[in-house]
């Protein structure tokens, strides 16, 4: 970055990368979630607390960051909603290439030592990492640089962090009155994220690719056993792209008796009366 750059870690957990003589007074406020399999908007009105524009783009393979990029800038130039002024940008980044660490084992001079037993990093990787102080952790991950070099040259100031640090805020956030265990699924359509949560603390947390209905419950037992959870008796909450005619959704209700769909009143922003774009919507 220039030097009238600076790169600022929030409590909060966001990053905030500020470029001085971009400031902007706009209503609106936008939020990209970033995948190699897709891209997602949604502008939010400030004034009215609506979502004025939401659209997600999926891609038949995984593209490399460079297609990604030129996806990415194809959208802006394509999407007249993309093209207006922001009071605040926000990039998600939604990958595999993440690890939690409990803060009292957190040492930010690590952070490489903590991804390279859990998944295959590059030397030129910038790796960085999320404060998530609702839950005492640090999500350590690998962004997409050249995604936030493109987002701050149009935009100047933005934020961003991990869809890990979406999730787990936004779930803790919902659970923190309750003290019985429950799992929560937030399921994309190449892969799935498992938090478990009771006691106002996270119990687990994981992320699992899968193709079929069948690996999709074959990882929900699996995770099930693992931490000693009888399917007759924990409750299960489904969010993100599924409904109850779901092909998932039944195979779930056929092995865990207590299963049900995120309820629209635990989203920050709704749109329609489901719980899908969970990350995306929770993100601003």
């Amino acid at each position: 970055l220039v030097l009238w750059t600076k790169l600022i870690q929030m409590e909060t957990g966001q990053k905030i990368i500020l470029k001085t003589n971009n400031i902007s007074t706009s209503k609106y406020e936008l939020s990209i979630q970033v995948n190699l399999s897709g891209l997602s908007f949604f502008v939010l009105n400030l004034e009215t607390a609506k979502v004025t524009f939401l659209k997600a783009l999926q891609f038949d393979k995984k593209q490399t960051p460079k297609n990604l990029l030129d996806k990415l800038t194809h959208s802006f130039n394509t999407f007249e909603e993309l093209q207006n002024q922001f009071s605040k940008v926000t990039v998600i980044h939604d990958n595999e290439l993440a690890t939690l660490v409990p803060k009292a084992l957190f040492d930010e001079t690590n952070l490489v030592d903590y991804l390279k037993f859990n998944t295959k990093i590059l030397k030129t990787d910038f790796i960085t990492f999320d404060n998530v102080q609702i839950a005492d952790l640090a999500v350590v991950y690998v962004p997409l640089v050249n995604i936030n070099n493109f987002i701050f040259e149009r935009f100047g100031s933005f934020e961003y962090r991990h869809s890990a640090t979406v999730l787990i805020n936004r779930v803790l956030t919902i659970e923190k009155n309750s003290k019985s265990l429950k799992m929560y699924v937030n399921i994309e359509t190449s892969h799935f994220e498992i938090i478990t949560a009771a006691n106002n603390a996270l119990k687990f947390y994981n992320r699992f690719d899968y193709n079929t209905k069948e690996d999709f419950i074959y990882y929900l037992l699996f995770t099930a056993e693992q931490l000693e959870l009888n399917p007759e008796e924990f409750p299960i909450i489904l969010m993100g792209a599924i409904d109850e005619s779901d092909e998932r959704y039944k195979i779930v209700y056929k092995y865990i008796r207590n299963v049900s769909i995120l309820s629209s009143d635990a989203m920050l922003y709704i749109n329609g009366s489901n719980s899908n774009h969970f990350t995306l919507l929770n993100s601003l």
